[in-house]
């Protein structure tokens, strides 16, 4: 990166474009934050804004309008590097400012923070030892998370979640006025077509399932995350004839070695593939008689909706952020808190023996025509370009 930048403003109604920075770790292109962060990006810039991305690797395409700055920072722990990273980035905006700087991932001084993850403290005082909470690791993450939804915070944060919303107002007291809730944000390519049976046989043959087959299907990056261990012991705790009839794919980029070695373990090896992160993940919703996401911890969960309005049943935890969507469209079932295995083992089961899809879709559909889910990007961008816009006019985000 060259240590000065040539300016590339662009004159609209006599005021220059905004310049924003956004500060995302990683990109990859099958994150569920990675792929919200690219759209809103893309949104931003529609509107008139130039586009800075500091990040430390980046994995695919890069737009031809953005400007990446990979930064050159290492450690040998994950919070270290962060450390060192969010400093970087501090001391390179001081030589380079920009308008607004929009946080991914969560560090000090930012403007705008997306509330793509759950409650850091949360998951450290009752998912963690005592042991850890006097670990360096957490002192880190447990600051940074403060430095934005703390009291003295002046951040503006992005929610996507009102599940976690009572986390941070518990450990913070972070102020609603601070708090901009955004609907969901699923690509219309996921709702079914009027030949979706046609396409669903189609993919189907093409993973050579038999009609009498079921396919069982989970999609996240972060296997442990979101339960792939848990919806492993429940497919190997399934009725026999049910789970010889059932394929269990698993969709995502994630290391899979614990997980592959559970399924021998468990018999059940034979019945799982693994297939990495894949681009046509509707295909497999819409060839999927269920997904399943028994999550320790989930944000959000955006392949719950997903699979909702792509006509797919799910069964997920009531910990996972869009489980209200499951209740209130009756599209599958939520295992609710604390967590029992048994449960689980149970709906799945249930939800096996009844498949009908063609009473899914129906279902899907009548709920859905109630519902905005696709507005998340769009609106994000409008409030960090409106955000932008009256802090150059000296104004308050919240004016």
């Amino acid at each position: 990166m060259e240590s000065t930048r040539e300016d590339r403003s662009i004159k609209s109604n006599g005021r220059a474009s905004p310049k924003l920075a956004f500060c995302i770790f990683k990109y990859f292109p099958y994150g569920g934050i990675q792929r919200d962060f690219l759209k809103i990006a893309l949104q931003s810039i529609k509107l008139g804004s130039q586009v800075r991305v500091y990040t430390l690797t980046w994995v695919g395409d890069v737009p031809n309008n953005f400007e990446l700055v990979l930064v050159p920072v290492s450690a040998m722990t994950r919070h270290t590097l962060y450390r060192r990273y969010s400093e970087w980035v501090r001391n390179d905006l001081a030589k380079n400012p920009v308008d607004t700087v929009v946080g991914i991932n969560k560090i000090p001084e930012l403007d705008i923070y997306y509330a793509g993850d759950s409650c850091f403290e949360e998951i450290a005082q009752n998912q963690r030892s005592k042991l850890y909470r006097l670990l360096p690791r957490y002192r880190h993450f447990s600051k940074y998370e403060e430095a934005v939804f703390g009291i003295e915070s002046k951040t503006e944060i992005l929610m996507i979640s009102n599940y976690q919303r009572k986390f941070f107002e518990k450990y913070y007291k972070t102020s609603s006025a601070r708090m901009h809730f955004l609907p969901p944000g699923i690509s219309e390519d996921r709702f079914p077509p009027e030949n979706i049976e046609a396409l669903r046989q189609d993919f189907r043959k093409e993973l050579a399932l038999l009609p009498k087959d079921k396919l069982l299907l989970f999609v996240g990056s972060g296997f442990k995350k979101k339960g792939l261990g848990r919806a492993l012991k429940a497919f190997s705790a399934l009725n026999k004839n049910i789970r010889r009839d059932t394929k269990f794919l698993v969709v995502g980029q994630d290391t899979r070695t614990y997980f592959q070695l559970l399924t021998f373990c468990l018999l059940i090896s034979k019945q799982v593939s693994f297939l990495g992160g894949k681009d046509n993940v509707r295909d497999f919703l819409f060839a999927a008689d269920l997904l399943i996401l028994p999550a320790l911890d989930e944000n959000t969960g955006t392949v719950i909706l997903e699979a909702i309005v792509s006509g797919t049943p799910v069964l997920t935890t009531e910990n996972s952020g869009y489980s209200n969507y499951v209740v209130e469209s009756g599209m599958g079932n939520v295992v609710s808190l604390p967590f029992e295995q048994n449960a689980l083992n149970k709906s799945l089961e249930i939800l096996l023996k009844n498949i009908d899809k063609e009473d899914w879709v129906k279902k899907s559909k009548d709920f859905l025509n109630q519902l905005d889910v696709t507005s998340l990007h769009k609106k994000a961008a409008k409030i960090i370009n409106s955000f932008s816009v009256k802090k150059e006019m000296g104004l308050n985000a919240e004016n």
